[in-house]
């Protein structure tokens, strides 16, 4: 059935909120900046939206270590890193999550999004540059790299190389349990 043009549309809708992911993003940045906006906001192709998503996963999203995996895995537009629901999204490693652990990850959402609404009138762009980027906006990310690095290794990593080298073990681990249970599932039929 032929639809007139203003109909082709996809229908996303959120009831609280949209935890939105840049489609491209600076690479000069030190983390990716994720947003969160109002049930209304409408998204466009330049972006993801995560329609009512817990908010401690917005924590994982703008951490370093989601950064460093982005660089590794994700695609490029000239020098800027490409974010991609498929190739970097639902290919990081996420290890479960305790109630006290989400907790934690969502008050560190709601300390990065104080500091950046101590800054009013100035832009994500901004904010996110490494030669603006605010005190207390840095503190807040580092606070909440600290307690997403302590959930993962049980300690701060030593560096971007240690982070991508545990994020790929972990993958690893996580492709063979899949591979297995494929394997099993087959066996049993």
């Amino acid at each position: 059935m032929h639809k007139p043009s203003h109909q082709f549309r996809e229908m996303n809708s959120a009831k609280e909120h949209v935890i939105i992911v840049p489609s491209v993003s600076s690479e000069i940045r030190e983390y990716i900046p994720v947003g969160i906006l109002p049930d209304s906001a409408v998204i466009t192709n330049l972006a993801f939206g995560m329609f009512d998503a817990p908010l401690y996963l917005m924590a994982v999203l703008v951490s370093r270590l989601h950064a460093i995996w982005t660089a590794a895995v994700g695609g490029q537009l000239e020098t800027r890193f490409r974010y991609s629901n498929t190739l970097v999204y639902n290919t990081f490693p996420v290890p479960d999550l305790s109630a006290a652990q989400k907790s934690q990850l969502e008050a560190h959402v709601i300390e990065i999004v104080g500091a950046r609404e101590a800054h009013p009138g100035k832009t994500i762009a901004w904010m996110y540059d490494p030669e603006t980027m605010p005190a207390n906006l840095l503190k807040a990310h580092r606070n909440l790299d600290d307690t997403l690095e302590r959930i993962y290794i049980g300690r701060r990593f030593k560096n971007d190389t240690e982070r991508l080298e545990h994020l790929f073990k972990l993958y690893s681990a996580t492709i063979k349990k899949k591979d297995a249970a494929k394997t099993h599932k087959k066996e049993a039929a």
